[in-house]
C-alpha cells in the first residue's frame, strides 16, 4: 500500500509543478497542522485525530488554480494505532482582497485508513472529497499564514458514507511569477 500512496503523492506533486512552470502561472506551497473529526457512521460516535496537511497549488489563471492536497491524521486508542491519509486533487478559486486571500476548493481522490494492533494491520481505501475553503493573510509577497481552512471531508468505505470535518492551519509560500 505504501507504493500506491507514494505514487499518488508523486502524481499530484508533478501535475502541480507542471502547472506552476507555465510563464503566467503563480503557485503556492502550504504546510501545517491538521485536526480531523472522523465520524464512522452507523451510530458510532466520532473521534478526534491530529496530524499534518500539505498542498501545492498551481494557478492557471490569476484566481483559478489546480490543487494537490495530501494529509495524515493519527490517533492511538487502547493500544490500537489508527491512521488516515488523504490524497486529493481539484480546482481552487481565490480572491485577492488586500492582505487577505480567501479561497474555496473542491478536492477529490482517495482516503486510506488503517488500524494496527500488535503485529497485525487492517487497511482499506475509499473515495474521498474535501469541499471547503479558508483564508490566507500575507506578511510579505512570498509568505502568508493560513489562518484557517475548513473542509467537509467525505469518505465512502464500503456502503457507508462518513461525514467528517477537517481544519488546517499553517504557512503558505508563494512561488513563481505573479
Amino acid at each position: 500500500m505504501r507504493k500506491l500512496e507514494a505514487a499518488v503523492a508523486m502524481l499530484v506533486l508533478c501535475v502541480c509543478t507542471v502547472s506552476m512552470a507555465q510563464d503566467s502561472a503563480k503557485g503556492e506551497i502550504f504546510g501545517g497542522y491538521q485536526y480531523t473529526r472522523i465520524n464512522p457512521g452507523g451510530g458510532v460516535t466520532g473521534d478526534n485525530f491530529n496530524g499534518w496537511n500539505a498542498a501545492v497549488t498551481g494557478y492557471i489563471k490569476p484566481n483559478l488554480g489546480l490543487t494537490g492536497d495530501i494529509g495524515g491524521a493519527y490517533k492511538n486508542v487502547s493500544g490500537v494505532s489508527l491512521k488516515s491519509h488523504t490524497f486529493l486533487f481539484g480546482p481552487t478559486l481565490a480572491v485577492n482582497s488586500g492582505r487577505a486571500r480567501p479561497f474555496v476548493h473542491g478536492l477529490f481522490g482517495i482516503m486510506h485508513a488503517s488500524a494496527g494492533f500488535g503485529g497485525s494491520t487492517a487497511s482499506d481505501n475509499a473515495f474521498a472529497a474535501a469541499l471547503g475553503g479558508g483564508v490566507d493573510v500575507s506578511f510579505s509577497p512570498t509568505v502568508s499564514v493560513r489562518l484557517g481552512q475548513f473542509d467537509y471531508l467525505m469518505s465512502r468505505f464500503g456502503s457507508a458514507t462518513q461525514n467528517n470535518f477537517r481544519f488546517s492551519a499553517g504557512v503558505v509560500l508563494r512561488v513563481g511569477k505573479g
